[in-house]
C-alpha cells in the first residue's frame, strides 16, 4: 500500500526528497563559490611565460611579480623564458596550454596589438585565443641616440639625419615590433631617409647600438635608462602622449615638433582562451593585490614603469583600443606583413 503524504512515512519521504532536490540544486552554486578558493591546488605551481631572454627589464618585472604572487596564492609561481620570434613562440605556448589558470603570460602590448597586423607568421587571434586577466604596467618607449651623434634634441637629430641622407640607421627589436613602427612613424613624420636594422630582440639591438653600429633606437624605458648610465647614449624624447613621471626632464616627441609618435605602451597578463571565470577572478584579485604593493610600485618605478592592475574587462577593452590605434598607424605607413 502506498504511503499517504500525510502519514509519518509519507512525510519522511517527502522531506528526504526535498532535501535531496535542494542539495542537488545547490551544487552548481556551491561549486562556483568554491572555485576561486579551490584554485590553485596546494603545491601546484603556476607558470608565467615570457617571450624574452632572462635578464631584461620585463623579465625582472615578471620575476618580482611571480615572487609576490606566490606569497599571495600560497603556491609556487615560476617564470619560464621562451624567447624568439617576436614573442610568437611564447604566445603559442600559452594558447596551447590547458585553460586551468596554471599557465599565463606577461606580454607587451605589441603581442596583441601589433604582431597580428605586421607579422605573417602570426597564427593566433588575440581576441579569440587569449583570456585577458589583468593589466600589469605602463611605460613609454624612449628615443635614444648614440653619443657619437651630435644631437641633443629631436630637431637636432632630424637636421643631422637630413644632412646625411641614407647614411644613418636605427635599430629595432625586430620587423613589425613597436620599436620598428615608432622608427618608421618618426621617419615618415619628419621626412627622413634612414636605414632600418632589425634584430632578433632587445639584447642584440642594444649590443650594436652601444657599439655605435646603429645611431638611434626607440627602446623600452628601463633599457634606455640603463644604457644612458653607460655614457654611450643619450635620451632625447619619450614616445608617449605625456612625459613620464619617472623621466620628468625628458620631453615628448610632440613637444619637440614631431607628432604621430605618441602611442601608449603597456604590458598585461593573459591566459589561454576559455579559462573559467572564477579562476580568472582569483588570479585578477591576486595580481591586483601584488601590483598595489608599495614594494612592487617602487621596483617598477626604478625602470620608469608604473605598476597598474585592471579588471579583465578593462584589459580586453584596452587590447581592442590599442589594436585599432596601431592598425591605423600601420595602414598609414603602408607596412605590409613580413
Amino acid at each position: 500500500m502506498n504511503a499517504s503524504p500525510h502519514s509519518s512515512i509519507g512525510r519522511r519521504r517527502v522531506a528526504a526528497w526535498l532535501g535531496f532536490a535542494l542539495g542537488a540544486a545547490a551544487l552548481p552554486c556551491a561549486a562556483l563559490a568554491a572555485g576561486p578558493a579551490a584554485f590553485p591546488e596546494k603545491g601546484r605551481s603556476i607558470r608565467i611565460v615570457l617571450g624574452l631572454a632572462a635578464g631584461g627589464a620585463s623579465d625582472a618585472q615578471a620575476r618580482f611579480v611571480a615572487n609576490k604572487l606566490g606569497e599571495v596564492l600560497q603556491t609556487p609561481v615560476i617564470v619560464e623564458n621562451r624567447p624568439g620570434a617576436s614573442f610568437i613562440l611564447a604566445t603559442e605556448e600559452v594558447i596551447r596550454a590547458a585553460p586551468d589558470g596554471y599557465t599565463m603570460m606577461y606580454a607587451p602590448s605589441s603581442v596583441v596589438a601589433q604582431n597580428p597586423q605586421t607579422l605573417a607568421q602570426v597564427r593566433y587571434d588575440p581576441f579569440k585565443d587569449l583570456t585577458p586577466i589583468s593589466l600589469g604596467a605602463r611605460g613609454p618607449l624612449v628615443l635614444t641616440v648614440h653619443a657619437s651623434v651630435p644631437a641633443r634634441t629631436v630637431q637636432e637629430l632630424v637636421a643631422h639625419i637630413k644632412a646625411n641622407p641614407g647614411k644613418m640607421s636605427y635599430a629595432s627589436f625586430g620587423t613589425g615590433t613597436s620599436s620598428h613602427i615608432y622608427g618608421e612613424a618618426f621617419a615618415k613624420q619628419a621626412g627622413l631617409d634612414v636605414v632600418h636594422v632589425p634584430y632578433k630582440g632587445g639584447a642584440d639591438a642594444a649590443k650594436d647600438f652601444l657599439a655605435g653600429r646603429v645611431q638611434y633606437y626607440f627602446d623600452a624605458a628601463p633599457n634606455a635608462i640603463q644604457n644612458t648610465a653607460t655614457g654611450k647614449v643619450r635620451m632625447l624624447a619619450v614616445a608617449a602622449p605625456r612625459r613620464s613621471a619617472m623621466l620628468p626632464d625628458v620631453p615628448t616627441m610632440t613637444e619637440q615638433g614631431v607628432s604621430g609618435v605618441d602611442m601608449p605602451s603597456w604590458l598585461g597578463f593573459y591566459g589561454p582562451a576559455r579559462m573559467p571565470a572564477p579562476v580568472v577572478a582569483r588570479l585578477n584579485a591576486a595580481l591586483a593585490q601584488v601590483l598595489a604593493m608599495p614594494a612592487t610600485r617602487d621596483f617598477f618605478r626604478q625602470g620608469a614603469y608604473e605598476a597598474e592592475s585592471s579588471s579583465p574587462a578593462q584589459l580586453a577593452e584596452l587590447t581592442r583600443a590599442t589594436y585599432e590605434q596601431w592598425g591605423d598607424i600601420i595602414r598609414k605607413l603602408g607596412l605590409a606583413k613580413q
